[in-house]
């Protein structure tokens, strides 16, 4: 096991003294006492892993947090999709705990950066600042990070509105630029029955009768003990590419590596209370399984499986899934509900609220060009994805026209 890399003043990571910190980063205020903290980095899959306790607890410590900085699903992540030689997971300890943590990766393209781990399956990123020590440990990372930034962009992606990252950014100096990332949907933690109260009266009866045929085509739900994951995530696995068969579906969850992760990581997680696997049975039969992912704060829908015989049993699945996931966001601790990253249409029935997610580039002053070149691909990347939102719609916009015209002409 490689012991954890000190980070010295202007250090790039590798080796160097303990740093020890008494400011406040950009404000140059002293916090009221002499801050002993170190600050390591660790470059090593072994260690990273050993990290478990001290990382819940840390995890346990932030608010902020989503199950997508979990130890548990970030280092299965890595094990499925890390690059050897390219981990950088940087470390602030008071003493024996640990207090702050951003777990990065060294990617070299499209510009030297360093991103959070969890990479496109995931749809949260942050760095985690224990609630006990939120001003101290966010000084203390944010130095950490001006040391490793000597030689690449801080690209922190995906960071939720109100994330430990914000706390970064304000305290940075040098060239930063804040930029919107991907737009989520989200839901109030309420149940099922107060969510239909905020749909037009329609909409809320047709919802009422989708709910109705659930139970008239006999769905159970059925909540998976840890013990039985493993089995019944194999089975989601089964079921969404059955669900996908002939159609669009996201190639990653059908590619080995995937399933391995989703296997190893979601265990844990549930066995943690950072997760939990629903099972949908008819007559004795698991038709659908899904995973919802649980933070104190935030319930997400992560995936799902469903036969394809539960919608010729008209059974609507998208309601099915959401009655089950109020389940955990209402009540004595109350969550919002995540649709996670997408703006599909159907997630727009129970008029969710929009939410995007925010990105921070971070550079020194000498890697400014590095922090530019970002901004200018982002922008361009924001450009063709508008151009081709444009184009999709006025395909959709002539094809119900020509339909309604062909109706027209039917009844004639």
């Amino acid at each position: 096991m490689t012991p954890t890399a000190r980070l010295g003043t202007g250090n790039t990571g590798n080796t160097g003294n303990t740093r020890r910190t008494g400011h406040t980063g950009h404000t140059g205020h002293r916090t009221g006492r002499r801050l002993g903290l170190r600050v390591g980095l660790c470059v090593d899959e072994a260690e990273f892993e050993s990290l478990a306790g001290p990382w819940r607890r840390l995890y346990q410590s932030c608010p902020e947090a989503t199950p997508f900085q979990s130890h548990a699903w970030l280092t299965s992540w890595w094990r499925s999709y890390g690059r050897p030689g390219r981990l950088r997971v940087l470390l602030v300890r008071d003493g024996g705990e640990l207090i702050a943590a951003a777990p990065l990766m060294r990617v070299h393209g499209p510009v030297p950066a360093l991103r959070p781990l969890g990479g496109a399956i995931s749809d949260f990123a942050d760095v985690l600042l224990g609630a006990g020590h939120r001003e101290h440990a966010a000084d203390a990372l944010t130095e950490g990070l001006r040391g490793l930034a000597r030689t690449a962009l801080i690209d922190l992606r995906e960071v939720r509105p109100g994330g430990c990252a914000e706390s970064v950014y304000e305290r940075w100096r040098g060239p930063r630029r804040e930029l919107a990332d991907s737009r989520c949907l989200e839901l109030p933690p309420l149940p099922v029955d107060e969510l239909l109260k905020r749909l037009p009266t329609t909409t809320a009866q047709r919802a009422r009768a989708k709910l109705r045929k659930l139970t008239a085509a006999g769905v159970r739900s059925r909540v998976v003990p840890a013990d039985e994951v493993e089995a019944s995530v194999g089975t989601l696995l089964r079921l969404h590419q059955l669900q996908w068969q002939g159609r669009k579906v996201t190639s990653e969850h059908l590619r080995p590596r995937f399933r391995e992760h989703l296997l190893r990581s979601v265990r844990p997680m549930v066995a943690a209370g950072d997760a939990v696997v629903t099972e949908f049975h008819v007559e004795g039969e698991v038709l659908a399984a899904d995973v919802t992912l649980l933070s104190p704060r935030f319930a997400g829908g992560y995936l799902y499986g469903a036969h394809p015989q539960l919608r010729e049993r008209k059974v609507d699945v998208a309601t099915m899934l959401l009655d089950a996931c109020t389940r955990h966001t209402s009540g004595e601790h109350p969550r919002t509900l995540s649709l996670l990253r997408g703006d599909e249409p159907y997630k727009h029935h129970w008029r969710p609220d929009p939410v995007t997610n925010r990105r921070f580039l971070l550079a020194r002053t000498h890697t400014a060009p590095l922090l530019a070149a970002a901004a200018g691909e982002a922008a361009a990347r924001g450009w063709a994805r508008r151009v081709r939102q444009e184009r999709h719609e006025r395909a959709e916009r002539t094809e119900r026209t020509e339909r309604q015209e062909r109706a027209g002409g039917a009844k004639s």
